[in-house]
């Protein structure tokens, strides 16, 4: 097979790492427009399988090119080429995956699908982490229950050891953080669509110690679809990124102050607010200090007339054999999960859709647990908090954590 990867930034480098170690991937193309990038992955990763190419994802007949005759495209590029680069896979009969993120993009992705249905192709936007794997989790609870009450979905990326005034670092790209942390969160309460300001909905989170006390809020997520194929089925629906305490707090400061705005700071710059805010939290919050992820994946519901909890868990750690990052590694295990199995052909037919609604989820997640992620499952008698389900009433004991 041949996989080509469209980006070759810390998430595309991780990716054509996963692929590396992939015995049925022949070849893997790497496109990047920054030679520096291309080179640090010549570097550090290798070996015969790998072509890089310094091109603009923008050069559609260059991409022509080189993406024709792939088995799967990944694409890890900025979201307002994805549209442009689905359509060109389509084209050329080639399958198409993305990271996500970004529900403009996503939405103009889909609208391909009457055609890519016709064309028997896949287009398959949000197959990272939150949106991608988180979804398909989702998804693989709420298909047991008869009923759902509440699906409350919980994932972030922190430092392992934070260091002051910050504890916070960042792990894959500071213009994704400050989106998610500027547009509404989308959710579902008392069965309808509602919109939530991010930053907002402060809460406490507990897992394993040190990170017994760690904080969630609302944020955008890019987890739309999700929301939109939920609605009618379950009567609550939140989804919240987990920080240490007090990072909401000081991101507040900051984006009430207006760093987030696209207004340009005056007439001799063409920098806005928000540039200067993204380049000072790559320089000083952008480390290679260690991470953990966190995920917690609650959904609680009626099965066979009886109220029960579903919790799916990862706690992902640094790779301190790789030095490769916990959230680094988690995203590209899913995305390179869900494009191998594009690229095999297990998805029969074509169209535009995400992850959750057209792959075999069990088979799915054996992928991703094969590349690595230990994802636990744990099944309560009772509905449970997303907060720490192992709580409460003592004489409701769950049922064994099993791996899936």
């Amino acid at each position: 097979m041949k996989i080509t990867v469209l980006g070759a930034g810390s998430i595309g480098a991780s990716i054509a790492r996963d692929l590396q170690q992939t015995d049925d991937v022949e070849a893997i193309q790497v496109c990047d427009a920054r030679a520096r990038s291309l080179q640090m992955l010549q570097t550090t990763i290798g070996g015969e399988k790998l072509r890089s190419f310094q091109v603009d994802a923008r050069d559609l007949t260059v991409m022509r090119s080189i993406l024709s005759g792939s088995d799967c495209v990944i694409v890890g590029t900025a979201p307002e080429h994805n549209a442009a680069l689905a359509a060109l896979c389509l084209s050329l009969g080639v399958p198409y995956c993305d990271l996500g993120g970004n529900d403009k993009a996503v939405h103009q992705v889909l609208a391909l699908d009457e055609q890519a249905r016709e064309a028997g192709v896949w287009l398959m936007p949000n197959c990272g982490l939150a949106p991608g794997l988180v979804n398909v989790l989702c998804l693989h609870a709420v298909e047991r229950f008869d009923e759902v009450d509440a699906v409350q979905l919980r994932v972030g990326d922190v430092p392992a050891i934070p260091k002051p005034p910050f504890n916070f670092s960042i792990s894959w790209s500071a213009d994704k953080v400050i989106e998610d942390y500027s547009n509404a969160s989308r959710q579902i309460e008392d069965g309808e669509i509602v919109e939530r300001p991010a930053l907002s909905g402060l809460e406490s989170v507990s897992f394993e110690p040190p990170f017994d006390q760690m904080e969630a809020f609302n944020t955008q997520g890019g987890l739309a679809t999700l929301t939109d194929a939920l609605k009618g089925r379950v009567r609550t629906l939140d989804h919240k990124t987990i920080r240490w305490p007090g990072h909401a707090q000081q991101m507040r400061f900051l984006l009430e102050l207006g760093f987030a705005e696209r207004k340009t700071i005056d007439v001799r710059t063409h920098l806005t607010y928000r540039d200067v805010l993204v380049r000072r939290m790559r320089q000083r919050l952008s480390s290679d200090q260690e991470d953990v992820l966190l995920m917690r994946v609650l959904v609680r519901g009626i099965l066979s007339g009886k109220k029960q909890t579903i919790v799916y868990q990862m706690v992902e750690r640094y790779d301190e054999a790789d030095q490769v990052s916990a959230m680094k590694n988690a995203t590209s295990a899913a995305t390179s999960a869900a494009a191998l199995m594009l690229a095999r052909g297990e998805i029969e037919g074509g169209g535009a859709s995400p992850a959750e609604h057209v792959v075999d989820k069990a088979a799915y997640l054996r992928h991703v647990q094969e590349r690595g992620l230990t994802i636990t499952e744990t099944v309560y008698d009772g509905w449970r908090d997303v907060h720490d389900p192992s709580e409460g009433d003592a004489t409701v004991q769950p049922a064994e954590a099993i791996t899936l």
